[in-house]
Formats: C-alpha cells, structure tokens, sequence
C-alpha cells in the first residue's frame, strides 16, 4: 500500500512539475520593436533566450511590458540610440571576439522601413 501511494505521489509530483515547464511563458517568438528614423526592428525573441539563457540581461532595463522602450525614451531614461549602439551591437561584437556565434552589427541588417 505504501509503494502505491508513493509512486502515485511521484506521478503527480512528475506530472505538475512537466506541466509547469510547458506552460511557462517565454514572451512572443518574435518583436518588432520601435526603430526610429530607420525604420523597425524585428528582434527574435526566442533567438535571444536561448543564445543568453539569462533574461535578466536585457529585462533588468526594459520591463516586458508592451510599449517600454518609449516608455522609457519619453521618460528620458533612454537616449535615441542606445538601445542599437550600447546594448544590441556591443554584445554582438563581444560574442565576435569571443568566437561565439552573434548577431549583426549594422544598422540596416536589422531596421526595415
């Protein structure tokens, strides 16, 4: 009876533990993110979650909240730019030197008009 009982609370406990990493949500595949003067970006998301691993990278400055980068630029906390020229093409080129696979580094590879 003590077997059954336990391999009963493993199934469950296997079984929620599956669901929940199912469910987690992961954002939107892919964004199109406000570029300015040059046009939108589409920024692959999902790319980006599994080359970092870590969302705290870029979600300690830009809440997932819809809209954050303006938010931010029509705050002053954001300056045109920095999102491309700070952030963006500094890891791309950083992963470069490392020998690691990377993104582009110009500004019409990403921004569609």
């Amino acid at each position: 009876m003590k077997v059954k009982l336990f391999v009963t609370l493993m199934f469950t406990v296997l079984l929620f533990t599956t669901i929940g990493v199912a469910v987690e949500n992961k954002g939107a595949k892919e964004l199109e993110l406000p570029g300015g003067v040059r046009g939108n970006v589409l920024f692959p998301h999902h790319r980006h979650q599994n080359a970092l691993g870590n969302c705290d990278i870029c979600h300690t400055l830009f809440p997932q909240i819809r809209g954050s980068i303006e938010k931010l630029k029509a705050g002053g906390k954001l300056k045109k730019r920095h999102v491309m020229n700070t952030l963006c093409t500094k890891c791309h080129r950083e992963r470069i030197k490392a020998g690691k696979t990377s993104g582009p580094i110009s500004c019409s590879t990403c921004h569609h008009k």
